[in-house]
């Protein structure tokens, strides 16, 4: 059964394969030359595949060391506008307390994060934060999310909203993501949906379901449809 090399063995292999230059006159020291003549063509045989020898330890040691600093070169490159976009928006999404009354935006400048929008919960702002500051690439991080104030009658009216909007059979569908696509954003008795739909007509229906919640004392409606642009 073939055994595995280590390093030290390869550089051996190299040593002794006489492709690479070892002369035979190694083995034939152990049989102590006996005549002048071959010691001097042993000599001139050494002498001329040393440079051999000589490159390929060179190779060997310089092969790992190449591919090390590429690795390194390719970690250390900067990351371009688009690419920290796509990894702040993921580790966004991706935050376990994010839901459907919590909207957040994001500006990148450079290697600098600003973080918008509204939350329920004060751990979801400071996670949030935690969460972009670990982007490759992202420096620093500015928070001006808002933390929503408590209130009992804004928590039934969220329920309601969200009974209203994603009950309708049109609108249902937006229901069915991890993240669910209109957002409502309630304070104070006042809602703002948020996100992106498909069309203007469904952005239009969720403001007429949102406004017959009873208890509401305005409904702004910031939702884009498909190719309105923005995010």
């Amino acid at each position: 059964m073939p055994r595995h090399t280590t390093g030290a063995g390869v550089l051996r292999i190299l040593l002794r394969n006489p492709e690479y230059g070892e002369s035979p006159c190694t083995r034939n020291r152990q049989n102590r030359i006996q005549s002048s003549a071959d010691q001097h063509a042993c000599l001139v045989e050494e002498n001329v595949n040393k440079p051999f020898r000589t490159l390929a330890i060179a190779l060997f040691l310089a092969t790992p060391l190449a591919a090390a600093a590429a690795a390194s070169a390719q970690k250390n490159e900067p990351k371009s506008q688009q690419e920290i976009l796509k990894e702040v928006r993921h580790q966004l999404v991706m935050l376990p307390y994010y839901s459907v009354f919590d909207a957040l935006s994001y500006k990148v400048e450079g290697d600098k994060v600003t973080l918008e929008g509204a939350v329920v919960r004060a751990t979801l702002k400071s996670d949030a934060e935690a969460a972009v500051k670990s982007v490759s690439g992202v420096s620093s991080v500015v928070n001006n999310i808002e933390v929503l104030p408590p209130a009992p009658m804004d928590d039934q009216i969220r329920r309601a909203e969200f009974r209203a909007i994603y009950g309708d059979p049109t609108l249902s569908r937006y229901g069915f993501q991890a993240v669910q696509a209109i957002h409502i954003i309630v304070k104070n008795g006042h809602v703002t949906l948020e996100g992106v739909v498909d069309s203007q007509a469904d952005k239009n229906l969720a403001g007429i379901r949102a406004n017959g919640v009873p208890n509401v004392f305005s409904v702004t409606n910031n939702l884009q449809a498909q190719g309105e642009g923005g995010k």
